[in-house]
């Protein structure tokens, strides 16, 4: 009878032991086991060894833990037995007993004390862990290949532990419980799906690039990128299709500063970077790691036919964790205001995003599109690419001027419009008739020559 309840005893103190050593192991940081290991904590090479490859030697603490936490319940049972007369009462009792046992002993108090002293806690249980893996790690092993096998499904490779599913229902539960804010929660769901993330999901896509042709010179490139506000424009060929390199304002800056005469005659081939290209389906969580090794800020995105599909960033990335980055001088709203420019002529700013029928209910005029909702897509339309600052397109009688650009992207966000008479729209088409072409390399670009140096919008 005392060899029993001694040996119930023995087991139940093993299961707490062990209990509490498995949750501090699973909450204990590698980066933290080794600044113990710098500090010459006493087992804290044991748990140095555990923390590289934790899976196997929890699968051996919980196999004991079983084991243990049986040989309890089998000794409660025979001891009980041995007091009573009826089957009935001594499973009753055992029960009790065993449930008592378990919940409080086994279960809520090793852990608690696992999480309020875990590295204490794991400094003297890896040793130990380690020691039972050399002796019982085949058999833990070859017990979860047995259930593996009798368990529908996939199963686990190396031991039952939390799937991505219940680390998501632990931060909500940490977020209910105010353990951490809601934008570390939603933070930490974005990490997770990055890995489910392609490359053209984050994309700016083609429609919205910037571009300059290869036969640009370097102060053409200096005024597009200073209207544009891109500090990266690719640099193309005959079409979008055929990217040549990485267009860098910096580069471009250095060059006109040291060689300033030449600004006007060296082409952008000159000073233009190579460009790394990935297909439309890389998962974005892989190309970070990659675009972090090789240091490289930008890659152009090829689609299945091996076209441009679009252009991506690593501030493209970022933003899928932390959130939209926005300008520092960028405003947080934009409302319809009436302004008078240098020259003295009244215009009206509105949003971008404006819709077009406000804008023609606004200057009471019809404006037929079908293809566009907003104000700055209507300006697109019109000019026939992505409008940049100082862009100028006519719809319906009315004068749309790309005013201020916003975002990291770089997008437009306030147009000035005016109604424009149609004697000013006569003037105008007559002296474009007679002026005579004009050099390129020794006149200022016009607003429209200089826009058309791109084929749509991206890179920062």
């Amino acid at each position: 009878m005392s060899t029993l309840i001694l040996v119930a005893l023995a087991t139940t103190v093993i299961a707490f032991l062990l209990t509490a050593g498995e949750t501090a192991l699973q909450r204990v940081t590698l980066r933290r086991v080794e600044q113990l290991a710098d500090e010459g904590r006493s087992g804290a090479r044991a748990l140095l060894r555990i923390s590289a490859d934790p899976a196997p030697y929890l699968a051996v603490a919980a196999f004991v833990r079983v084991a243990a936490e049986a040989t309890t319940a089998v000794m409660v049972t025979v001891a009980v037995d041995v007091l009573t007369d009826s089957h009935l009462e001594t499973a009753l009792i055992a029960i009790a007993i065993m449930s008592i046992l378990t919940f409080v002993v086994v279960g809520v108090s090793p852990r608690t004390l696992g999480r309020q002293h875990t590295e204490s806690v794991a400094l003297l249980a890896a040793p130990v862990v380690r020691l039972l893996r050399l002796f019982l790690g085949p058999v833990a092993k070859l017990l979860v290949v047995f259930g593996n096998a009798v368990t529908p499904g996939r199963g686990y490779t190396e031991g039952p532990f939390a799937t991505e599913t219940e680390l998501r229902e632990l931060v909500d539960l940490a977020g209910e419980s105010s353990v951490i804010e809601d934008d570390e929660r939603e933070m930490i769901h974005s990490i997770f799906e990055l890995g489910d993330t392609v490359a053209r999901e984050v994309m700016v896509p083609r429609p919205d690039l910037v571009t300059i042709k290869a036969e640009k010179v370097l102060r053409q490139a200096m005024s597009l990128l200073l209207r544009s506000g891109f500090s990266r424009v690719p640099v193309v060929g005959e079409d979008t299709d055929d990217v040549l390199g990485m267009l860098y304002f910096k580069d471009v800056a250095r060059a006109v500063n040291s060689r300033a005469e030449a600004a006007s005659a060296v082409p952008v081939t000159e000073v233009m970077r190579p460009v790394q290209r990935i297909p439309e389906m890389k998962r974005v969580d892989d190309l970070l790691k990659e675009m972090q090794r090789g240091r490289q800020h930008v890659a152009v995105v090829i689609d299945e036919y091996g076209g441009t599909a679009g252009l991506i960033t690593i501030e493209d990335i970022v933003e899928e964790i932390v959130g939209e980055i926005t300008d520092e001088y960028d405003r947080d709203s934009v409302e319809v205001e009436e302004v008078t420019d240098e020259e003295g002529t009244a215009r009206t700013r509105v949003p971008a995003n404006l819709p077009v029928d406000d804008l023609a209910e606004m200057f009471d005029v019809e404006i037929e599109t079908e293809d566009v909702d907003s104000v700055g897509g209507l300006l697109a339309t019109a000019i026939g690419m992505v409008p940049i600052q100082g862009a100028v397109g006519e719809v319906a009688g009315l004068e749309l001027t790309a005013e201020r650009m916003a975002g990291r992207r770089r997008r437009v966000a306030t147009v000035l419009v005016r109604r424009v008479p149609e004697a000013v729209e006569a003037d105008e088409d007559d002296e474009t008739q007679d002026d005579p072409q004009v050099d390129d390399t020794e006149a200022p670009e016009s607003d429209r020559d200089r826009h058309e140096d791109e084929v749509s919008s991206h890179a920062r």
